[in-house]
This record gives structure tokens, sequence and C-alpha cells, in this order.
């Protein structure tokens, strides 16, 4: 192993921007002064883009009215995002430089809607064709910003993210081959930042060995970030969306809610798991596997100092980080009293769900029966005609997962009396704890999810332990909202 992969390369530094922070040509612009900041400091970015804001949802509204024959509205759509690219083109490039990235422009989206009518003639819509017209997105995004970049004085350099991102088959999910796509940064991507360019890949997407075009699932830009800080060795990973960082709850519910200034990586991937949008679960491993610190930051105040992400997180006296919240889900209770003992029970209720691919959140068993939970609706009446088979059967939709996440949770004493009065207004469904030391989960009705939060926030972030939140920031806002009549979010600051 060489000396430089053991000590990493800690002047990389992998900058993620997502859809709001890519929306516009202004947004482009603001993107390449915060890059131009980090070149400053003596850092050399790599940079990895969503597609623009709300493109890739455009994209799959046209997929789908392909697929039914929708030929006319697929191209309207088409027409509508060729628009506002060649318009937000014009906004960041003149002369020689536009003619050219116009040109490629016009290309890619004659290359879209000559797939369109592909999908339209066919009359059906792959998982693999639903992929491909997705990628555009992110194709043409991380272009325009390469430009954009360019036009900044940073040296940027468009990289084709598929052939970086190399993943199994797994259309729509596609699973990256992570020793594949480290020789690959390394061939392709690190010579660009040693000769001082500043790469730029679209996030999301990649390819099969085969070179056919996938997608890591929504979200999955930050999941490129990782991947390519993971590959390259870098010092840090940012992740730079449109709030200030980890806050303890959604500033929505409770706009007095606080930035939490450092959290783990394992803190972190719970709470994303259970609800919190800002990161992508995913994104947390391969960062984890290499130790990389990772920030959430605001590309639209770049001076707040964020959320890092480590390893170990410094202890806190507050026994929570943060709340967060999953709506949408369903409790299924299994009831077999003469079997729930028998030898091969469970495997057989969860060789259900494992057939039929439905992730489970919560589980819960008494003496005679099973109760967990689901986040997917569609397949339940199949699923729950197999499990009606071998037990009695019935389900509740609606629900909602209040998750509460802090370190050594079961090292508080009394914790789990301080969570049940703070909500003892609230019916509670089903209650998990002892499975994880930072998470404390409980099932509510959907309709009672906001009265439970501001409940709980209330009580254990009454005094909160200044050295791991942002209590001077809260403390400045509250007093700027002092005329007004209504408070401001950190959010909104």
């Amino acid at each position: 192993m060489s000396e430089e992969f053991q000590q990493g390369r800690p002047s990389i530094v992998v900058m993620k921007f997502g859809g709001t922070s890519v929306e516009d040509a202004a947004a482009m612009k603001r993107t390449a002064a915060i890059v131009t900041g980090r070149r400053d400091r003596g850092l050399r970015p790599v940079v990895v883009v969503s597609a623009m804001a709300k493109v890739t949802d455009q994209l799959l509204a046209a997929a789908a009215a392909a697929g039914k024959d929708d030929r006319a509205g697929a191209i309207a759509l088409s027409a509508k995002l060729r628009e506002r690219h060649l318009e937000t083109a014009a906004e960041l490039v003149t002369g020689t430089r536009f003619a050219a990235l116009s040109a490629k422009l016009t290309q890619e989206f004659d290359a879209l809607d000559d797939l369109l009518r592909g999908i339209a003639a066919v009359g059906e819509l792959t998982p693999r064709t639903n992929d491909l017209v997705v990628s555009f997105g992110e194709r043409m995004s991380s272009r325009m910003v390469a430009e954009a970049f360019h036009e900044a004085g940073l040296e940027g350099q468009h990289v084709d993210a598929r052939k970086c991102i190399i993943t199994d088959a797994n259309y729509g999910k596609a699973a990256p081959k992570e020793d594949v796509i480290e020789a690959r940064l390394l061939e392709l991507v690190l010579p660009l930042v040693e000769q001082g360019s500043t790469p730029v890949l679209g996030g999301f997407i990649g390819s099969n060995e085969d070179g056919i075009t996938t997608t890591l699932g929504r979200g999955g830009s930050d999941y490129t970030a990782a991947l390519v800080g993971g590959g390259l060795h870098a010092g840090a990973i940012e992740i730079w969306t449109d709030v200030n960082g980890i806050m303890t709850t959604d500033p929505r519910i409770c706009p007095d809610a606080l930035r939490v200034k450092t959290i783990s990586f394992e803190e972190a991937a719970e709470l994303a798991y259970f609800g919190a949008k800002v990161l992508h679960p995913a994104t947390i491993l391969p960062a984890v596997q290499k130790s990389i610190p990772v920030w959430v930051l605001n590309s639209r105040n770049p001076a707040n100092e964020g959320t890092r992400i480590t390893a170990m997180a410094p202890h806190c006296s507050s026994p929570f980080k943060s709340i967060a919240a999953k709506k949408r889900l369903t409790i299924i209770d299994i009831v077999a009293s003469r079997m729930l003992m028998s030898h091969g029970y469970l495997k057989a209720v969860f060789d259900v769900f494992d057939r039929y691919k439905c992730a489970i959140d919560m589980v819960s068993t008494s003496e005679v029966s099973i109760s967990l939970t689901v986040d997917s609706n569609e397949q339940l009446p199949a699923i729950c005609a197999e499990l009606g088979k071998i037990a009695d059967v019935k389900y509740e939709g609606r629900k909602a997962l209040v998750c509460l996440v802090g370190e050594d949770i079961r090292g508080h004493n009394g914790i789990a009396g301080r969570v049940f009065s703070a909500v003892s207004h609230v019916n509670v469904r089903m209650i998990s704890q002892g499975a994880s030391e930072i998470n404390m989960s409980f099932m509510i009705d959907e309709e009672d999810v906001e009265e439970a939060v501001r409940s709980l926030h209330r009580v254990f972030f009454a005094d909160p332990d200044t050295s791991i939140f942002d209590v001077a920031a809260d403390a400045a806002g509250a007093a700027q909202a002092l005329p007004a009549a209504t408070p401001v979010s950190l959010q909104e600051r």
C-alpha cells in the first residue's frame, strides 16, 4: 500500500450540489463562487451536481407519458426542458463557448426526443429505458456547471460520470462496484485535479460494465459524492443543499429547531433512514469505510458552519441529537397463537417480505403475535394474502414513526419515562428501543406527528448543550423576529 493511499489526499474536497443549488444561472454562479472559496483556501475541489431542480420529475413524467403512447405529451415536456436549459446556458456563457454548449445541449435533447419516440412506438417503458431517460438531467446540468466554472476561472472540466461510477445492472437502484470505481477515478479524475482543473460530474447516474446507463436511485447524487470521496481518499465530502445542516427536528414543525454542529456517522445514518431529508442514507457508508468527514452545508448561506459528521462525535450532555418522523407507514399485525414459538415460523414470515423485496422498519413481538411496519403499500394485498396462509393478518395504514436519535440512550436513567410522559396525550401504537443504543422509536397516527414532535422538542431541547447545538444562532434569530408576528426558522435566516 502506497504512502499516499495510507494518508489519503487531504487537500481534495468532494463537493456535491443539489438541484436547488444549480436550479438556474444565478444558482450556478453562486455555486462557482463557493467552489472558488475552497480553491482560495488551497483545497482541490471535485464537484458532483444533481439535475436542475424539478428536472428529474419532469423527465420521469415524460418517460411515463411515452410509455402510455402519449408521444405528443412526452415531446412537449422535453421541449419545455430544452427551452429552460438553453436559456440558462445563454445566461452562463457567451460567444463561441455558448455556441459549443448550446450545440451539445441540442444534441442531447435531440437524442432524448428520439428515445421518447422510440418508447412510444414500442408502447413499453422498461426500467433500463427509464434510467436512460432520467440520466439526461445530470448529464446536462454537469456540462452547464462545468462551463460556469470555466467562466469563473476555475478550469471546469466535465467528466461523464457513467465512465467512472460502475454498477451492476439493477436498473433504478444499481449497486456500485467500488473497486472498479476507484480505479476509474484514479485514471480519469485524479489527473485533472493534479493539473489544476475542477472536475464536474453528474450525480445519481452510472453505467454497468457493458456501458449501459444505470441510476443509483432517488437521492443518489449524495451517494455519488461519497463514492467519489471514498475512491479518491479525499479529505472531506461536502453536501451542499438549501438548509443550514442537520437540525434538531424539522423547522417547519418547530420554528425554534436548532442546528446540530456535529454528529456521528451512525446517528446521521439513523436519522436519514428514519425520515430526515437532508441526507440520503447510503451517503454515509463509503465515508464511514474511509473515515472521511462529511459536512452538510447551505449553498444559500455559505458562511454558516453547517453540520460536521464524523466517525465519533464529541460527548453531548443532552440525551438526543435530533427527532425525525417518517409518515405513510402501515402496521401489519400477524397472529398465530399456536405457531409463534414453532421452529421456523419467524423465518417463514420474513421470507414473505423478502420475496416481495419489502423493507421492514420496526418489529415487535409478543407471546402470540408479531407486529411490524412497512413503508411500501403497493404489494400489501399480495403480501398479506401469503401471510394469511400461516396466520391471521390485519393491517392499518396512515401511521407514522417518530425516531429520537442520540448517543448511549440506554445509559440515561429514566429516559423512556421522560419520552412517553412528553407524549402522554398521544396514542402510541408500537415501541422499539432495545435493538439500538442510539435510537428510540415509536408508532403513532399520522395526524398526531406534529404535536408529538413539538412536545418532545420542548422537553429535550429546553437546555441544549452549546458545544453540540447552535444556540447562539437561534437566540439571534429570535431577537430579530421579536417585532414580527411569526417566528423565523433557521432555514429562512
